[in-house]
Order: C-alpha cells, then sequence, then structure tokens
C-alpha cells in the first residue's frame, strides 16, 4: 500500500483550495512514478505532477529533565496537481 492516508490539515486545504495540490502521507521507499499510478487508479483522476518530501521527526523532551530524549517517526508527504477538471473530495458523504 503506497498510499497511508490523505493530508487533511488546515494548511493543506488552503493549499488545496488556491493551487489545486493535494497532500497524501505515502510509504517512505514510494516514488513519484508510482504515486502517481496509485492516485490515478484509487482515485479514478489524471495526475499532472507529484512533488514529495521527507518531514523529519520532531523533538520529544523528558518532563523532569527538559532535555530531549528522542525524535517522533519521520513520515513521507506528497503534494499531487491533478489535470485541469479533476477533483477529489474527501468529505463528499460526511
Amino acid at each position: 500500500m503506497i498510499l497511508k492516508k490523505p493530508l487533511v490539515t488546515e494548511k493543506s486545504n488552503l493549499v488545496m483550495d488556491k493551487t489545486g495540490k493535494i497532500g497524501f502521507i505515502v510509504d517512505h521507499k514510494a516514488t513519484k512514478d508510482e504515486i502517481k499510478a496509485e492516485v490515478e487508479k484509487f482515485y479514478n483522476v489524471e495526475v499532472e505532477s507529484v512533488n514529495t518530501m521527507i518531514q523529519r521527526g520532531k523533538a520529544r523532551r523528558n518532563r523532569r529533565t527538559g532535555q530531549i530524549s528522542g525524535y517522533t517517526a519521520k513520515y513521507k508527504k506528497a503534494f499531487v496537481t491533478l489535470k485541469e477538471g479533476f477533483n477529489i473530495d474527501f468529505f463528499e458523504n460526511v
């Protein structure tokens, strides 16, 4: 499974409204071509381009000492630009 879940945050919703890019959290080893094929197959749309980035983990602090005791897990994000006329609505049946 390449697509783990859609990236639904306030910031990603603003980006979706302005530019038409839709965010997904994807498998760390997935390539842009694999992500494009998976989105086209799963959502029945045509993808124009895919941009990816690896989000590093945030530092976790110890309550008593205040020192960094570890990091949260890193993950890979993909922003998919759809071709003109295509749309994905995550809140259609809500």
